[in-house]
């Protein structure tokens, strides 16, 4: 192995000169290392603290403008480039708006997007609402541009229409409209002064013709307070009480409501309900809550109230512990009332009238001038006598549950039984076959 050795040149290493190796002439006078790393190329020492903040404070220079120019590559650099480019972007500008302007024209002036006329007026989902009702709020789009038909305005008219709950207008090009209307599910009957109209959930008038109603068979309870010049949130909150007094009396399928022949919810904090009780009326008030517990409190002395007060005409369930009674007053020449039907559309078709409203049954019973009231307590005997028929029957349902829950463990395990009987015979059955030895059929074993 051979090493080059530079006879001009000093290392770090080389601070003494080998005993077997002459010195050379012309070395000149012995230096310290760190003067002759000091003198080499490429090499420097650490700067100092303080010529780092100098260095610093010094300005950045700016790249310039040709550096920039290089960094984007789809910037031409010569200025004959540069003007081509902005000729080629104007042109591709001015093309797409000349572009977007023809076909504009053509979509607003061409007579394949106008509508012919009813016929390309499609509609679905009317039932109690009529087409004729429907195609006159089209009426000035006939020969229109379809893009022209304020969709927004169209949907708000429809649902303008009493019957109709929601509607859904949509556009199919070239020259056709869509319109799906969701119709308004009536929910009681409304007295409307001298007649009786039909109402949804919302507390809107529903019109409908007397023989119309007897062909559906409504059969709902006749419902007063509601108002068609209230505001629509007065109406909503009203009807929200009846129906939530009707769902606590038919839960279960009880049908409870069927005693009840109308419905005053006047004042939503207190729902009064008119009970016929053997040709007279009972003015019950039932307040807003607890509806079901409080008509079980009323069938349960009703009988008893009765028959101490005979002039018993209502009846306030809303106070726990005692129950207020209204008595009433004969007077001479008093008026008779008129009791509405539960099922009015019934009644109309019974009497054969066409033209006139549903008219209710009439049951006439003394006009009080004057009442005076009665606090009936309930005695603990009552009390205990109702906790227990409560009681009884939340047993004799939770026996019932229970019966029904074994039953159909049973069946489930009876079910799970057979198919593991059918499994085992199945497998009992493959495990019986075997293979001929000629590799032909299977044969049943002995």
């Amino acid at each position: 192995m051979t090493t080059k050795s530079y006879s001009s040149r000093t290392t770090l290493w080389d601070d003494e000169v080998s005993a077997d190796r002459a010195a050379p002439q012309n070395r000149g006078a012995w230096r310290a290392p760190s003067a002759v790393l000091g003198t080499r190329r490429g090499v420097s020492a650490i700067p100092s603290v303080a010529q780092q903040e100098e260095a610093d404070e010094l300005p950045v220079p700016r790249r310039s403008k040709m550096a920039v120019a290089q960094t984007r590559w789809w910037w031409p650099r010569s200025t004959f480039g540069r003007v081509l480019l902005g000729t080629g972007a104007f042109l591709v500008v001015a093309g797409a708006v000349t572009l977007g302007i023809v076909t504009r024209n053509f979509l607003v002036r061409d007579a394949h997007f106008r509508i012919p006329g009813a016929s390309s007026i499609e509609s679905s989902g009317l039932s109690e609402v009529n087409r004729t009702e429907v195609l006159p709020v089209f009426g000035e789009d006939i020969g229109r541009n379809i893009f022209f038909v304020p969709l927004g305005d169209r949907r708000k008219q429809l649902e303008s229409i009493p019957w109709v709950q929601q509607a859904t207008v949509m556009r199919y090009l070239p020259d056709r409209l869509s319109v799906s209307i969701v119709e308004r599910t009536p929910v009681a009957f409304v007295r409307q002064g001298n007649q009786v109209e039909l109402a949804d959930a919302d507390g809107v008038i529903l019109q409908m013709p007397p023989a119309m109603m007897a062909q559906h068979h409504y059969s709902f309870p006749v419902v007063t307070g509601i108002n068609p010049q209230d505001p629509a949130s007065v109406r909503r909150a009203r009807m929200a009480v009846y129906q939530r007094f009707v769902a606590e009396l038919d839960q279960n399928s009880q049908h409870l409501t069927e005693q009840v022949s109308e419905i005053d919810v006047t004042d939503p904090e207190d729902l009064r309900a008119v009970m016929p009780e053997q040709g007279s009326d009972i003015l019950a008030h039932f307040g807003y809550e607890q509806f079901l517990h409080r008509l079980e409190i009323y069938k349960a002395h009703i009988g008893e109230w009765r028959g101490r007060y005979p002039k018993l005409i209502g009846v306030d369930l809303r106070y726990n512990g005692e129950v207020p009674l209204e008595m009433a007053t004969d007077a001479p020449g008093a008026a008779a009332t008129a009791t509405p039907a539960r099922d009015a559309g019934s009644a109309a078709a019974n009497t054969g009238a066409k033209s006139e409203p549903a008219t209710a049954r009439t049951a006439t019973t003394a006009q009080p001038e004057k009442s005076k009231a009665v606090k009936e307590p309930l005695t603990k005997a009552s009390i205990a006598a109702h906790k227990a028929a409560e009681a009884k029957k939340k047993a004799l349902k939770l026996k019932a549950d229970k019966a029904r829950a074994a039953h159909a463990k049973a069946e489930k395990a009876k079910t799970a039984k057979a198919r593991a009987e059918n499994a085992a015979a199945a497998v009992h059955a493959a495990s019986h076959k075997s293979v001929h030895p000629a590799g032909g059929a299977v044969q049943q074993g002995q």
